[in-house]
């Protein structure tokens, strides 16, 4: 099975406001960059989407690593969605769960891999999420160009 780490990020410029999505995809030794952003949107909202857009461009089962500095999508994925999953994606309070399309859409793809979630520090010099936060403020800024 193919292996890749992925680092991805999400960037928002007021939350809500226009943000931007980015990914660092690494097998061996080939990299491959993506980024998008959403006018109206929040941070939580594009660090989901940089995960799923990170194992939606993978074309075959992989192993991954998949590295955020959001503890929202990491304990969302790995432990929260658990419950969500059985309350029909309400929460504790028996409210709608915040952003539930994009947990369904990230749950349905992560489960299409063996995906190793790994939580890092943001902004704390760790060279692959600082170039993941670069392509995230790129996306949000060729969105904003775009408009």
């Amino acid at each position: 099975m193919k292996h890749v780490d992925i680092y991805t990020d999400g960037a928002c410029r007021g939350n809500p406001g226009p943000g931007g999505w980015g990914v660092l995809l690494r097998n061996n030794n080939k990299e491959k960059e993506l980024c998008g952003g959403s006018l109206d949107t929040t941070n939580n909202q594009m660090e989901l989407l940089a995960a799923i857009k990170a194992l939606e461009s993978l074309k075959e089962m992989c192993e991954v690593n998949l590295y955020t500095d959001s503890k929202y999508v990491k304990q969302g994925i790995t432990e929260w969605i658990i419950k969500w999953k059985t309350n029909g994606f309400k929460n504790s309070k028996n409210k709608p769960v915040l952003n539930a399309e994009l947990w369904m859409r990230l749950d349905k793809i992560a489960s299409q891999h063996k995906v190793n979630w790994q939580w890092v520090k943001g902004h704390a010099g760790h060279i692959d999420n600082e170039r993941a936060d670069e392509l995230a403020n790129k996306g949000l800024d060729l969105k904003l160009k775009q408009s």
